[in-house]
């Protein structure tokens, strides 16, 4: 991944077995490790959000960090907005996990497409400090939102 572009790649998840009959006993799934290179900045924060039924968080930017978002429970999409203004849709879930990059100074917002709660992964490139105030909150009004309600 460029480190100043919207991106995402699909996670490596694999079965986890059982150690005395090695039937599946469920998954481990690989966000992120410092041999795979595949963050051009090495997260120095990582944290835990959730997202009720229907709901949006943002959307909003970040003037000096870097982020890497992943869906660990339920489903939620990202939506991302470049420099150029060109919108980006990103699906992550437990299920099929991708991994989300939103550069500093790049707007997004993400929806929880689901009726349960969903629980998001976050690896920032600068760890969150209180009154750093480096987030901007921003408006996608030329954005269709209602594609989204049920």
């Amino acid at each position: 991944m460029k480190s100043d572009v919207i991106d995402s790649i699909k996670l490596e998840k694999y079965d986890t077995k059982d150690v005395k009959d090695e039937h599946v006993n469920g998954s481990l799934t690989v966000i992120w490790r410092d041999w795979d290179e595949i963050l051009p900045i090495a997260p120095k924060m990582v944290y835990v959000s959730s997202v009720k039924p229907g709901e949006i968080k943002g959307p909003h930017l970040h003037t000096k960090r870097n982020s890497y978002f992943t869906c660990i429970r339920g489903k939620v999409v990202f939506i991302a907005k470049d420099l150029s203004g060109k919108y980006y849709e990103i699906e992550s879930s437990e299920e099929e996990p991708v991994l989300v990059q939103i550069p500093k100074n790049c707007s997004s917002a993400h929806i929880n497409t689901t009726d349960k709660i969903s629980t998001v992964l976050t690896l920032a490139s600068l760890a969150w400090r209180p009154n750093d105030n480096e987030m901007k909150n921003v408006s996608f009004d030329d954005y269709d939102w209602n594609k989204w309600k049920k």
